[in-house]
Protein backbone atom coordinates (compact mmCIF):
# COMPACT_ATOMS: atom_id res chain seq x y z
CA UNK A 1 0.00 0.00 0.00
CA UNK A 2 2.99 2.27 -0.36
CA UNK A 3 0.71 4.59 -2.59
CA UNK A 4 -1.67 4.76 -0.64
CA UNK A 5 1.26 6.03 2.49
CA UNK A 6 2.71 8.29 -0.23
CA UNK A 7 -0.51 9.94 -0.81
CA UNK A 8 -1.22 10.70 3.18
CA UNK A 9 2.04 11.99 3.36
CA UNK A 10 2.16 14.25 0.64
CA UNK A 11 -1.69 15.69 1.74
CA UNK A 12 -0.93 15.61 5.56
CA UNK A 13 -0.53 19.36 5.71
CA UNK A 14 -4.23 19.25 4.34
CA UNK A 15 -5.08 16.87 7.08
CA UNK A 16 -3.38 18.78 9.69
CA UNK A 17 -5.26 21.41 8.89
CA UNK A 18 -8.42 20.07 9.49
CA UNK A 19 -7.21 18.67 12.61
CA UNK A 20 -6.88 22.31 13.65
CA UNK A 21 -10.17 23.49 12.27
CA UNK A 22 -11.19 21.20 14.68
CA UNK A 23 -9.45 21.72 17.66
CA UNK A 24 -9.75 25.26 17.15
CA UNK A 25 -14.17 24.72 17.46
CA UNK A 26 -14.29 24.48 21.44
CA UNK A 27 -16.57 21.77 22.18
CA UNK A 28 -16.80 20.85 26.43
CA UNK A 29 -20.12 18.92 26.45
CA UNK A 30 -20.36 19.20 30.69
CA UNK A 31 -20.01 23.14 30.03
CA UNK A 32 -22.28 23.41 26.83
CA UNK A 33 -19.69 25.19 25.24
CA UNK A 34 -19.83 24.68 21.36
CA UNK A 35 -21.78 22.09 21.02
CA UNK A 36 -24.18 22.76 18.35
CA UNK A 37 -21.03 24.15 16.08
CA UNK A 38 -18.53 20.60 16.71
CA UNK A 39 -21.71 18.36 15.64
CA UNK A 40 -22.46 20.33 12.46
CA UNK A 41 -18.55 20.54 11.96
CA UNK A 42 -18.73 16.46 11.81
CA UNK A 43 -21.74 16.48 9.85
CA UNK A 44 -19.77 18.82 7.14
CA UNK A 45 -16.89 16.43 7.23
CA UNK A 46 -18.80 13.26 7.09
CA UNK A 47 -20.43 14.38 3.97
CA UNK A 48 -17.40 15.74 2.45
CA UNK A 49 -16.00 12.02 2.64
CA UNK A 50 -19.22 10.73 0.89
CA UNK A 51 -20.90 9.30 3.85
CA UNK A 52 -24.91 9.55 4.40
CA UNK A 53 -25.24 11.57 7.59
CA UNK A 54 -28.11 12.18 9.92
CA UNK A 55 -27.79 14.48 13.48
CA UNK A 56 -29.66 11.64 15.88
CA UNK A 57 -31.25 13.62 18.53
CA UNK A 58 -30.71 11.95 21.95
CA UNK A 59 -32.03 13.14 25.23
CA UNK A 60 -28.86 15.16 25.27
CA UNK A 61 -26.49 16.27 22.40
CA UNK A 62 -26.92 14.61 19.24
CA UNK A 63 -25.06 11.63 17.75
CA UNK A 64 -23.50 11.95 14.24
CA UNK A 65 -24.31 8.47 12.16
CA UNK A 66 -22.66 8.66 8.77
CA UNK A 67 -22.69 5.62 6.27
CA UNK A 68 -21.11 4.56 3.41
CA UNK A 69 -22.17 1.92 1.87
CA UNK A 70 -20.07 -0.19 -0.99
CA UNK A 71 -22.02 -3.53 -1.34
CA UNK A 72 -19.28 -5.06 0.20
CA UNK A 73 -19.24 -8.16 2.31
CA UNK A 74 -18.00 -6.55 5.94
CA UNK A 75 -18.56 -3.35 7.56
CA UNK A 76 -16.62 -1.31 9.87
CA UNK A 77 -18.17 0.81 13.00
CA UNK A 78 -16.29 3.38 13.54
CA UNK A 79 -16.68 5.03 17.65
CA UNK A 80 -15.68 8.81 18.26
CA UNK A 81 -16.63 11.40 20.29
CA UNK A 82 -16.42 15.13 19.68
CA UNK A 83 -16.66 16.67 22.89
CA UNK A 84 -13.68 17.39 24.96
CA UNK A 85 -13.11 17.96 28.41
CA UNK A 86 -13.20 21.56 30.41
CA UNK A 87 -9.61 23.16 29.70
CA UNK A 88 -8.87 23.92 33.70
CA UNK A 89 -6.65 24.65 35.34
CA UNK A 90 -5.94 27.35 32.27
CA UNK A 91 -3.01 28.84 33.99
CA UNK A 92 -1.18 25.64 33.51
CA UNK A 93 -1.72 25.63 29.72
CA UNK A 94 1.70 27.25 28.23
CA UNK A 95 -0.91 28.14 24.98
CA UNK A 96 -4.16 28.61 24.34
CA UNK A 97 -6.38 24.93 24.42
CA UNK A 98 -8.61 26.26 21.87
CA UNK A 99 -5.86 27.99 19.54
CA UNK A 100 -3.47 24.68 18.17
CA UNK A 101 0.09 25.53 18.31
CA UNK A 102 2.67 23.33 16.67
CA UNK A 103 6.08 22.71 18.41
CA UNK A 104 8.67 20.35 18.81
CA UNK A 105 6.78 17.80 16.00
CA UNK A 106 4.04 17.92 18.06
CA UNK A 107 0.63 19.70 18.12
CA UNK A 108 -1.16 21.21 21.18
CA UNK A 109 -5.04 21.76 22.09
CA UNK A 110 -7.40 20.44 24.06
CA UNK A 111 -9.01 17.18 22.04
CA UNK A 112 -5.83 17.10 19.85
CA UNK A 113 -5.17 13.33 20.78
CA UNK A 114 -9.25 12.93 22.96
CA UNK A 115 -10.56 12.59 20.71
CA UNK A 116 -10.54 14.61 17.65
CA UNK A 117 -6.93 13.40 16.39
CA UNK A 118 -7.79 9.74 16.50
CA UNK A 119 -11.26 10.33 14.64
CA UNK A 120 -9.16 12.79 12.02
CA UNK A 121 -6.80 9.78 11.38
CA UNK A 122 -9.83 7.83 10.37
CA UNK A 123 -11.02 10.58 8.57
CA UNK A 124 -8.03 10.98 6.57
CA UNK A 125 -7.41 7.29 6.07
CA UNK A 126 -10.64 7.06 4.20
CA UNK A 127 -10.43 10.20 2.33
CA UNK A 128 -7.01 8.47 1.06
CA UNK A 129 -7.74 5.15 0.35
CA UNK A 130 -10.84 6.71 -2.06
CA UNK A 131 -8.41 9.44 -3.37
CA UNK A 132 -5.89 6.57 -4.27
CA UNK A 133 -7.94 3.45 -4.79
CA UNK A 134 -11.41 4.69 -5.47
CA UNK A 135 -13.63 1.76 -4.20
CA UNK A 136 -13.04 1.32 -0.08
CA UNK A 137 -13.02 -2.65 0.38
CA UNK A 138 -15.80 -2.62 3.29
CA UNK A 139 -18.97 -0.43 4.57
CA UNK A 140 -18.40 2.16 6.97
CA UNK A 141 -20.54 3.14 9.60
CA UNK A 142 -19.63 6.54 11.97
CA UNK A 143 -21.30 6.88 15.44
CA UNK A 144 -19.81 9.66 16.96
CA UNK A 145 -21.32 11.20 20.53
CA UNK A 146 -21.19 14.73 21.67
CA UNK A 147 -21.57 13.26 24.94
CA UNK A 148 -18.38 10.61 25.92
CA UNK A 149 -16.60 12.96 28.07
CA UNK A 150 -19.67 13.39 30.56
CA UNK A 151 -20.15 8.97 30.86
CA UNK A 152 -22.29 8.60 27.50
CA UNK A 153 -25.51 9.05 29.74
CA UNK A 154 -27.47 9.00 26.75
CA UNK A 155 -25.43 6.38 24.42
CA UNK A 156 -26.81 2.94 25.38
CA UNK A 157 -30.51 4.17 24.44
CA UNK A 158 -29.25 5.52 21.62
CA UNK A 159 -27.30 1.99 20.24
CA UNK A 160 -30.32 0.14 21.38
CA UNK A 161 -33.01 2.25 19.52
CA UNK A 162 -30.78 1.95 16.54
CA UNK A 163 -29.88 -1.54 16.95
CA UNK A 164 -30.24 -2.09 12.85
CA UNK A 165 -28.72 0.65 11.88
CA UNK A 166 -25.80 -0.10 13.61
CA UNK A 167 -25.15 -3.77 12.85
CA UNK A 168 -21.84 -4.42 11.68
CA UNK A 169 -18.71 -7.17 11.65
CA UNK A 170 -16.41 -5.06 14.23
CA UNK A 171 -16.11 -1.33 16.05
CA UNK A 172 -13.26 0.36 15.70
CA UNK A 173 -12.73 2.39 19.12
CA UNK A 174 -11.97 5.43 19.81
CA UNK A 175 -8.98 6.18 22.45
CA UNK A 176 -5.38 4.17 21.92
CA UNK A 177 -2.45 5.16 22.25
CA UNK A 178 1.83 4.56 22.11
CA UNK A 179 4.52 3.39 24.34
CA UNK A 180 6.88 6.53 25.16
CA UNK A 181 9.55 6.13 21.99
CA UNK A 182 8.13 2.67 21.94
CA UNK A 183 5.35 -0.06 20.34
CA UNK A 184 2.03 1.17 19.39
CA UNK A 185 -0.80 -0.18 22.29
CA UNK A 186 -3.33 -2.48 20.69
CA UNK A 187 -6.72 -2.69 23.23
CA UNK A 188 -9.57 -5.36 23.66
CA UNK A 189 -11.13 -4.48 26.47
CA UNK A 190 -11.25 -1.03 29.22
CA UNK A 191 -11.23 -1.09 32.68
CA UNK A 192 -15.20 -0.07 34.45
CA UNK A 193 -15.96 2.99 36.27
CA UNK A 194 -17.92 4.41 39.29
CA UNK A 195 -17.96 7.63 39.71
CA UNK A 196 -19.31 9.41 42.82
CA UNK A 197 -19.48 12.59 44.74
CA UNK A 198 -19.64 12.82 48.71
CA UNK A 199 -20.90 15.70 50.45
CA UNK A 200 -21.13 16.63 54.28
CA UNK A 201 -23.00 19.21 55.88
CA UNK A 202 -22.44 21.27 58.86
CA UNK A 203 -23.46 24.34 60.28
CA UNK A 204 -26.34 26.44 58.39
CA UNK A 205 -23.99 28.83 57.05
CA UNK A 206 -19.70 28.92 57.89
CA UNK A 207 -18.90 29.89 60.96
CA UNK A 208 -15.48 31.53 62.64
CA UNK A 209 -12.76 29.12 63.31
CA UNK A 210 -12.68 30.03 67.05
CA UNK A 211 -15.78 27.93 66.85
CA UNK A 212 -13.82 24.47 66.04
CA UNK A 213 -13.76 23.40 69.76
CA UNK A 214 -17.55 23.12 69.90
CA UNK A 215 -18.59 22.46 66.68
CA UNK A 216 -17.94 19.20 64.52
CA UNK A 217 -16.29 20.14 61.13
CA UNK A 218 -17.64 18.57 58.56
CA UNK A 219 -14.32 18.66 56.33
CA UNK A 220 -12.98 17.07 59.37
CA UNK A 221 -16.10 14.15 58.82
CA UNK A 222 -15.39 13.65 55.07
CA UNK A 223 -11.61 13.75 55.66
CA UNK A 224 -12.01 10.86 58.40
CA UNK A 225 -14.46 9.15 55.72
CA UNK A 226 -12.28 8.96 53.12
CA UNK A 227 -9.57 7.55 55.50
CA UNK A 228 -11.70 4.40 55.71
CA UNK A 229 -11.93 3.92 52.10
CA UNK A 230 -8.10 3.17 51.22
CA UNK A 231 -4.80 1.97 52.89
CA UNK A 232 -1.32 2.94 52.10
CA UNK A 233 -0.51 -0.26 50.55
CA UNK A 234 -3.72 0.98 48.11
CA UNK A 235 -5.76 -1.87 49.30
CA UNK A 236 -9.72 -0.57 48.75
CA UNK A 237 -11.16 -1.68 52.53
CA UNK A 238 -14.67 -1.43 51.28
CA UNK A 239 -16.58 -4.48 52.20
CA UNK A 240 -17.36 -6.30 49.51
CA UNK A 241 -15.54 -4.72 46.59
CA UNK A 242 -13.35 -7.80 45.86
CA UNK A 243 -16.26 -10.21 45.79
CA UNK A 244 -17.06 -9.98 41.84
CA UNK A 245 -13.06 -10.10 40.54
CA UNK A 246 -11.77 -12.79 38.13
CA UNK A 247 -8.53 -13.69 38.99
CA UNK A 248 -6.07 -12.97 36.13
CA UNK A 249 -4.99 -16.16 34.22
CA UNK A 250 -1.42 -17.60 33.91
CA UNK A 251 -1.59 -16.12 30.03
CA UNK A 252 -2.54 -12.72 31.47
CA UNK A 253 0.82 -13.26 33.64
CA UNK A 254 2.81 -14.32 30.75
CA UNK A 255 1.06 -11.35 28.67
CA UNK A 256 2.72 -8.64 31.24
CA UNK A 257 6.12 -10.30 31.22
CA UNK A 258 6.67 -9.78 27.60
CA UNK A 259 4.35 -6.22 28.11
CA UNK A 260 7.25 -3.23 27.55
CA UNK A 261 6.93 -0.56 30.06
CA UNK A 262 9.68 1.97 30.16
CA UNK A 263 9.25 2.91 33.70
CA UNK A 264 11.98 5.38 33.64
CA UNK A 265 10.77 7.53 30.89
CA UNK A 266 6.98 7.80 32.24
CA UNK A 267 8.52 8.98 35.85
CA UNK A 268 10.42 11.77 33.81
CA UNK A 269 7.13 12.64 31.85
CA UNK A 270 5.15 12.79 34.74
CA UNK A 271 7.40 14.22 36.94
CA UNK A 272 7.63 11.68 39.76
CA UNK A 273 10.73 9.64 41.04
CA UNK A 274 8.60 6.58 42.17
CA UNK A 275 5.56 4.88 41.59
CA UNK A 276 3.29 3.74 44.50
CA UNK A 277 4.20 1.78 46.69
CA UNK A 278 8.00 1.50 45.04
CA UNK A 279 6.17 -0.81 42.53
CA UNK A 280 8.40 -2.13 39.63
CA UNK A 281 7.98 -4.39 36.74
CA UNK A 282 5.09 -6.85 36.60
CA UNK A 283 3.13 -6.11 39.59
CA UNK A 284 3.77 -2.18 38.52
CA UNK A 285 2.02 -3.43 35.14
CA UNK A 286 -0.29 -5.49 37.10
CA UNK A 287 -1.41 -2.71 39.20
CA UNK A 288 -2.13 -0.24 36.14
CA UNK A 289 -3.56 -2.89 33.74
CA UNK A 290 -5.72 -5.71 36.44
CA UNK A 291 -6.37 -4.26 39.44
CA UNK A 292 -9.25 -1.62 40.49
CA UNK A 293 -8.60 1.81 42.13
CA UNK A 294 -10.04 4.27 44.42
CA UNK A 295 -9.12 7.48 43.26
CA UNK A 296 -10.21 10.96 44.79
CA UNK A 297 -10.58 13.37 42.09
CA UNK A 298 -11.25 16.76 43.66
CA UNK A 299 -11.80 17.64 47.13
CA UNK A 300 -13.87 21.40 47.57
CA UNK A 301 -14.16 22.74 50.88
CA UNK A 302 -14.14 26.41 52.62
CA UNK A 303 -11.42 29.08 52.02
CA UNK A 304 -9.07 28.55 49.31
CA UNK A 305 -7.84 31.79 47.86
CA UNK A 306 -4.72 34.00 48.18
CA UNK A 307 -4.60 35.02 51.88
CA UNK A 308 -5.93 33.91 55.56
CA UNK A 309 -10.00 33.58 56.25
CA UNK A 310 -10.20 31.41 59.59
CA UNK A 311 -13.66 30.03 59.25
CA UNK A 312 -15.12 26.71 59.96
CA UNK A 313 -16.60 25.63 56.31
CA UNK A 314 -20.15 24.79 56.51
CA UNK A 315 -20.02 21.78 54.04
CA UNK A 316 -17.36 19.89 52.06
CA UNK A 317 -17.57 17.25 49.13
CA UNK A 318 -15.32 14.75 47.61
CA UNK A 319 -15.30 13.73 44.00
CA UNK A 320 -14.08 10.04 43.88
CA UNK A 321 -13.08 7.35 40.64
CA UNK A 322 -13.08 3.69 40.52
CA UNK A 323 -11.60 2.07 37.82
CA UNK A 324 -13.08 -1.56 37.92
CA UNK A 325 -12.07 -5.07 36.15
CA UNK A 326 -14.26 -7.35 34.19
CA UNK A 327 -17.30 -8.88 36.33
CA UNK A 328 -17.70 -5.70 38.73
CA UNK A 329 -20.91 -3.81 38.20
CA UNK A 330 -20.28 0.47 38.74
CA UNK A 331 -23.76 0.59 40.87
CA UNK A 332 -23.32 -2.02 43.13
CA UNK A 333 -19.72 -0.51 43.45
CA UNK A 334 -21.75 2.82 44.90
CA UNK A 335 -24.18 1.01 46.87
CA UNK A 336 -21.21 -0.62 48.58
CA UNK A 337 -19.79 2.81 49.31
CA UNK A 338 -23.08 3.68 50.77
CA UNK A 339 -23.04 0.65 53.50
CA UNK A 340 -19.07 0.85 54.11
CA UNK A 341 -19.69 4.48 55.26
CA UNK A 342 -23.55 3.66 57.13
CA UNK A 343 -20.93 1.09 58.73
CA UNK A 344 -18.29 2.98 59.85
CA UNK A 345 -21.15 6.11 61.37
CA UNK A 346 -20.72 8.27 58.23
CA UNK A 347 -24.75 8.13 57.87
CA UNK A 348 -24.56 11.73 57.56
CA UNK A 349 -22.44 11.92 54.45
CA UNK A 350 -24.34 12.22 51.35
CA UNK A 351 -23.33 9.59 48.55
CA UNK A 352 -24.50 10.32 45.12
CA UNK A 353 -23.95 8.18 42.13
CA UNK A 354 -22.62 10.19 39.02
CA UNK A 355 -21.80 7.55 36.04
CA UNK A 356 -20.21 4.23 35.42
CA UNK A 357 -19.33 2.01 32.88
CA UNK A 358 -18.86 -1.72 32.68
CA UNK A 359 -15.60 -3.13 32.16
CA UNK A 360 -15.13 -5.15 29.40
CA UNK A 361 -12.68 -7.70 26.96
CA UNK A 362 -13.40 -9.12 23.80
CA UNK A 363 -11.47 -12.15 22.25
CA UNK A 364 -8.17 -11.50 20.90
CA UNK A 365 -8.53 -13.90 18.33
CA UNK A 366 -11.81 -12.42 16.31
CA UNK A 367 -10.76 -11.43 12.30
CA UNK A 368 -10.92 -7.31 13.83
CA UNK A 369 -8.73 -8.10 16.00
CA UNK A 370 -6.11 -10.32 13.96
CA UNK A 371 -6.40 -7.59 11.05
CA UNK A 372 -5.34 -5.07 13.47
CA UNK A 373 -2.32 -6.92 15.17
CA UNK A 374 -1.25 -8.08 11.70
CA UNK A 375 -1.23 -4.83 10.63
CA UNK A 376 0.50 -2.80 13.45
CA UNK A 377 4.34 -3.82 12.38
CA UNK A 378 3.79 -2.86 8.63
CA UNK A 379 3.88 1.02 9.72
CA UNK A 380 5.33 0.77 12.85
CA UNK A 381 8.06 -1.50 12.73
CA UNK A 382 7.99 -3.67 15.73
CA UNK A 383 5.00 -5.49 16.84
CA UNK A 384 1.89 -3.67 19.55
CA UNK A 385 1.64 -4.34 22.80
CA UNK A 386 -1.82 -6.06 23.57
CA UNK A 387 -3.33 -4.40 26.21
CA UNK A 388 -6.29 -6.79 27.46
CA UNK A 389 -7.35 -4.19 30.10
CA UNK A 390 -6.70 -0.61 29.07
CA UNK A 391 -6.68 1.53 32.38
CA UNK A 392 -8.87 4.08 31.03
CA UNK A 393 -12.83 3.39 30.29
CA UNK A 394 -15.46 3.94 27.18
CA UNK A 395 -18.79 2.68 26.67
CA UNK A 396 -17.60 -0.69 25.13
CA UNK A 397 -19.79 -2.70 27.44
CA UNK A 398 -22.85 -1.58 25.85
CA UNK A 399 -22.04 -1.17 22.34
CA UNK A 400 -20.76 -4.39 22.13
CA UNK A 401 -22.83 -6.86 24.07
CA UNK A 402 -25.99 -4.85 21.69
CA UNK A 403 -24.15 -5.25 18.75
CA UNK A 404 -22.59 -8.76 19.29
CA UNK A 405 -19.67 -7.22 17.25
CA UNK A 406 -16.03 -7.15 18.96
CA UNK A 407 -13.94 -4.15 19.49
CA UNK A 408 -10.66 -3.10 18.76
CA UNK A 409 -8.60 -0.15 20.01
CA UNK A 410 -5.81 1.89 18.69
CA UNK A 411 -5.26 5.70 18.40
CA UNK A 412 -2.55 8.53 18.22
CA UNK A 413 -1.99 9.52 21.51
CA UNK A 414 1.06 8.38 23.45
CA UNK A 415 1.84 8.09 27.40
CA UNK A 416 2.63 11.52 27.66
CA UNK A 417 -0.39 13.00 25.90
CA UNK A 418 -1.33 14.84 28.93
CA UNK A 419 -5.00 13.89 27.97
CA UNK A 420 -7.50 15.31 30.47
CA UNK A 421 -4.11 17.43 31.44
CA UNK A 422 -3.16 20.94 30.78
CA UNK A 423 -0.97 20.86 27.28
CA UNK A 424 -2.91 18.36 25.58
CA UNK A 425 -0.52 16.94 22.71
CA UNK A 426 0.08 14.90 20.02
CA UNK A 427 3.27 13.39 17.63
CA UNK A 428 2.23 14.95 14.25
CA UNK A 429 3.70 11.40 13.06
CA UNK A 430 1.94 9.31 15.41
CA UNK A 431 -1.51 10.84 13.52
CA UNK A 432 -0.22 10.08 9.93
CA UNK A 433 0.92 6.77 11.39
CA UNK A 434 -2.47 6.20 12.72
CA UNK A 435 -4.56 7.37 9.75
CA UNK A 436 -1.96 4.56 7.49
CA UNK A 437 -2.95 1.93 9.85
CA UNK A 438 -6.63 2.77 9.84
CA UNK A 439 -6.21 2.35 5.81
CA UNK A 440 -4.22 -0.96 6.27
CA UNK A 441 -6.37 -2.56 9.09
CA UNK A 442 -9.86 -1.93 6.12
CA UNK A 443 -7.44 -3.53 3.20
CA UNK A 444 -6.63 -6.33 5.63
CA UNK A 445 -9.84 -7.01 7.46
CA UNK A 446 -11.85 -7.20 4.13
CA UNK A 447 -9.93 -10.52 3.42
CA UNK A 448 -10.00 -12.08 6.65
Amino acid sequence: MKELYDYIEQNQEIYLSLLEKFCNQPSISIEDVGMEDMAELVKETLIELGAKVELISTAGYPVVFGEIDNQAAKTILFYNHYDVQPVDPLEQWESDPFKTTRKDGRMFARGVVDNKGTFLARICAIDAYQKTYGKLPVNLKFMVEGEEEAGSPNLEKFITSNEDKLQCDGLIWEGGSRNIEGPLQVGIGVKGLSYIELRTKGPRTDLHSKNAGIVTSPVWRLVWALNTLKNENEEILIEGFYDDVVPMTQDDYELLKTMPYDEAKMKESWGIDHFANNLTGVDLKKRLLYECTCNICGLVAGYTKKGSKAILPSEATAKLDFRLVYNQNPEKIADLVRSHLDKHGFQDIEVEYLKGEHPFSTDINNPLAKAVLNSVEKIYDAPPVVYKNQPGTSPLYIACNTLNAPAVIFGAGHDASQIHAPNENMYIKDFINCAKLTATVLETFSKE
